[in-house]
Formats: C-alpha cells, structure tokens, sequence
C-alpha cells in the first residue's frame, strides 16, 4: 500500500487554506430583561471610593444599602 506524501499535491491549495478568511460566530442576541417584579440584575458600576466605604462601613449588606438609596433617589424623581 502507498504512503501518501508528505507535502499536498497543490502547493496553491495548501497556502489559500491557510489564508482563508476565518467565518465570525453569528453574535448572540440582546438578552431580553426578565418582565419578574422585584428581580435583581447583577450589573458592573463604578463608584468613587468615597462612596464605596460609606455604604461599606456598617458591614455586610452594603450593596442592599446602595440598592435601597438608589430607589429612594428613583421614587422621589417627579415622572412627568
């Protein structure tokens, strides 16, 4: 039985497949926001380190803190 070669036969071939454009997975589609009352997001913000510590310094439950200030600020705004 023949060995097959070492080298592919076409030599153009081999360096187009090493050229071919690489196929981008289709991106995943905007997650839709759950429609559950009182569900929380899990969200990545930047606070000044002021700010921070404040809400930190009466220990665990500090982001139940930030949370609860952030809906008094939301309750208070006028709607209109």
């Amino acid at each position: 039985m023949a060995t097959p070669p070492r080298r592919p036969t076409n030599p153009m071939e081999a360096a187009e497949a090493v050229f071919k454009p690489v196929k981008k997975p289709a991106p995943a589609p905007p997650r839709e926001p759950s429609t559950a009352p009182n569900v929380r997001e899990l969200v990545s913000i930047r606070i000044d380190r002021a700010v921070l510590e404040h809400f930190q310094e009466d220990g665990p439950g500090w982001q139940d803190r930030i949370n609860d200030a952030l809906r008094e600020v939301v309750a208070d705004k006028p709607r209109g």
